[in-house]
């Protein structure tokens, strides 16, 4: 019975690391294509995008683009997250050099079907980050003094949005520094 369940389990062992082996490469590929989407969502149109670099961003690793033309930068766009009611919310966050919000996507979310996963579907609310001026306006939701309407019944995911985004603006500040 132990060399069954021996023979059993290794069977088990040996497809699963070979259905691993054989799914990485494409996994990784589709990965980058919606990587590569998202940043186009979040930057003005035409340029020339960097490689990633590195940034902390909401005192977490992350990374960034800039785009470029005529070799001065364009815009920027910086990966954030923040913890939302289901778990790590992540969005790319498009800059001007300005500092102006020029969109925002979400990459990706763990967020209540229904509920906070509007905040990639939910137009109202993602519109209202086009064109965000930090420097006049405040990130956080309306129930705590902000100026960022949050999606009905889903307030946890509202705020956690808000702040991947003011996370991305304060790592803007620290890569404009540099």
């Amino acid at each position: 019975m132990v060399v069954c369940l021996s023979l059993v389990c290794l069977v088990c062992s040996a497809l699963l690391g070979g259905m691993y082996t054989l799914t990485k490469d494409p996994i990784a590929k589709a990965n980058e294509q919606i990587l590569k989407a998202t940043i186009g969502e979040v930057l003005p149109e035409g340029g020339t995008l960097s490689d990633a670099m590195p940034v902390e961003v909401g005192g977490q690793p992350s990374e960034y683009y800039v785009s470029t033309v005529d070799g001065n930068p364009a815009a920027y766009a910086i990966k954030s997250s923040a913890i939302g009611f289901g778990g790590s919310l992540v969005l790319m966050v498009g800059l001007t050099p300005d500092g102006r919000i020029f969109n925002t996507s979400v990459l990706s979310h763990s967020e209540t079907p229904g509920l906070g996963a509007k905040c990639k579907t939910d137009e109202g609310f993602m519109g209202q980050f086009r064109g965000f001026d930090p420097s006049q306006k405040i990130l956080s939701v309306k129930k705590d003094g902000g100026d960022v309407d949050a999606i009905t019944a889903s307030t946890i995911t509202s705020r956690a949005y808000a702040l991947a985004v003011k996370n991305a603006v304060e790592a803007f500040a620290t890569i404009q520094g540099e």
